[in-house]
């Protein structure tokens, strides 16, 4: 697990700052890294729920009008 700094929103509502624009899009940027590598992790450990996953969306996709 990639180490990254705790959560601090209660402290900062506590204080009345706001968190900067920077700030959201790390916190973003590693909450979707981690998304990504739980549902890789999920993929691997349970393939026939992937791959059936995978087929609905495909399904969806095809049958979805532009």
């Amino acid at each position: 697990m990639p180490d990254h700094e705790p959560d601090r929103a209660p402290d900062r509502a506590r204080d009345g700052r706001s968190e900067t624009e920077a700030e959201r899009r790390r916190r973003r940027a590693l909450f979707l890294r981690e998304l990504t590598e739980a549902r890789e992790l999920r993929d691997r450990v349970q393939p026939r729920r992937a791959k059936a996953a995978r087929l609905r969306h495909a399904m969806r996709m095809r049958t979805f009008r532009w």
